[in-house]
């Protein structure tokens, strides 16, 4: 893309609707011309003027303020013009007509913060964390996206990148000067410092992982057999009656999904039909849902009555790994709440009915995945940040094998530059324009 001759942008910057409110953004070299012609001040950077805005027959459409940013001390490092006036839908579409009509034309969703990388006010992590905060439910996913839009994601995978860089030009050095008497690819050094950086690395994927947790939430399945309690579990959980309870075996015979908040983290939870064979034709469609949502989930828990003895069934047809059991109704023998670990995995024992063990049942979700209620440290992540710390993961562990196995210098430099291109993936150092059209289109218009 060519920064420099860029068009001039404008969008509506407030939420659709009628309000108080309505701000109208412009970016780009034309700035001034169209405020010349819209409210006939001259500018003044960052001063907040009381002005009319008017139209091309001399009338006004609309009076309130304008604010102006100029280059390069402003949000996309361009010339910014801010009109705030009434938040009625139709004026502020009569007065961005009269913008476009001066010669700006509409900004594609996300543009404004496209244009912040662009012009290197921001990085590509920060930009995404922009749109985190928007869309953030929790005050933990805020707080942990301001992180990230400040820049701690970003330092800390720089400052990786850096040392990766370091690393390599030592390395290729060795491989450059092998008739010196020092071995410089086995005399400890290289082998420390890559230890060193896969440590960083494992640390960073922690607090990742659960800054992903705080923007993406974590997808909970509910199976089991019918009436072994599952909608009365996401109706606990949820803490309203989202799903219909009742005595009768099969009465969920659809997918049922609830959105809710565990002590900060985001829980999409799914309520499946009952696991058992069937002739009923809905029902069967139903059990074939369950087991596509089984297939995607980040954690199952397998609703069982804990006075049925059989569920080896239908524990075989679960991906082994990633399930909880929970037995539920244990009131009815009178047996006290805990939570054991086996070899198949944890095992809860709890009732939904009176309640008891759920406190277990909620800080296992918790620590299943991770998540910590203290965020002072962590900053909010995407799939893709994920995804690309993983692949850098994968090729520095491959450089330490290499290295100790056959120190082939050469096959140690190419893994250290393939981790280092997987981590400037996500600050956008290193990235491809389909992955910036990517995530600059799911921002919003105005933004």
């Amino acid at each position: 893309m060519d920064i420099e001759n860029l068009d001039t942008i404008a969008a509506i910057a407030t939420p659709p609707g009628n309000g108080g409110v309505g701000i109208i953004r412009i970016s780009g070299a034309l700035v001034p011309e169209i405020a010349k012609h819209l409210s006939r001040k001259p500018l003044t950077p960052r001063l907040a003027q009381y002005s009319s805005f008017i139209d091309d027959d001399g009338s006004a459409i609309d009076s309130g303020i304008t604010l102006y940013f100029p280059a390069p001390a402003s949000y996309t490092g361009e010339d910014i013009l801010e009109l705030q006036g009434h938040g009625g839908s139709v004026v502020l579409d009569m007065l961005l007509r009269r913008v476009l009509s001066l010669g700006a034309r509409l900004a594609n969703p996300g543009e404004f913060t496209e244009r912040a990388f662009l012009n290197d006010k921001l990085d590509l992590a920060q930009a995404e964390a922009v749109a985190d905060l928007i869309e953030s439910s929790t005050e933990q996913s805020v707080r942990s996206a301001q992180k990230s839009m400040q820049g701690v994601f970003s330092i800390q995978v720089n400052e990786l990148v850096e040392e990766l860089t370091e690393l390599r030009t030592y390395v290729e050095a060795a491989i450059d000067f092998v008739d010196e008497e020092i071995d410089f690819l086995t005399d400890g050094v290289v082998e420390h410092r890559v230890v060193t950086i896969l440590q960083r690395i494992e640390q960073i994927q922690k607090t990742a992982q659960q800054g992903r947790l705080l923007r993406d939430g974590m997808t909970v399945v509910l199976a089991g057999k019918p009436n072994a309690g599952k909608s009365s579990l996401l109706n606990a959980l949820a803490g309203h009656e989202a799903a219909i309870v009742t005595d009768i075996a099969g009465t969920t015979r659809d997918v049922l999904k609830e959105r809710i908040q565990l002590d900060g983290m985001p829980l999409h939870i799914i309520d499946t039909a009952g696991l058992r064979e069937s002739d009923n034709a809905i029902e069967q469609e139903g059990i074939r849902r369950a087991h596509l949502e089984i297939k995607n989930a980040d954690k199952i828990l397998l609703l069982i009555d804990v006075r049925d003895l059989d569920i080896e069934s239908i524990l075989k047809t679960l991906p082994p790994g990633n399930v909880t059991q929970i037995y539920n109704k244990i009131d009815l023998l009178g047996l006290e709440p805990e939570i054991k670990q086996t070899e198949l995995g944890s095992e809860i024992y709890l009732s939904i009915k009176t309640g008891d063990g759920m406190e277990l049942l909620k800080q296992h979700l918790k620590q299943s995945v991770g998540f910590n209620e203290a965020t002072d440290n962590v900053f909010i992540a995407r799939r893709r940040h994920i995804e690309a710390l993983n692949k850098g993961h994968e090729f520095v562990d491959s450089a330490l094998n290499q290295l100790r196995t056959s120190q082939a210098g050469e096959l140690v430099a190419e893994d250290l530059r393939q981790a280092q291109n997987s981590l400037a993936e996500i600050t956008g150092k290193f990235t491809s324009d389909d992955l910036l059209g990517k995530i600059f289109s799911s921002f919003c218009i105005g933004k």
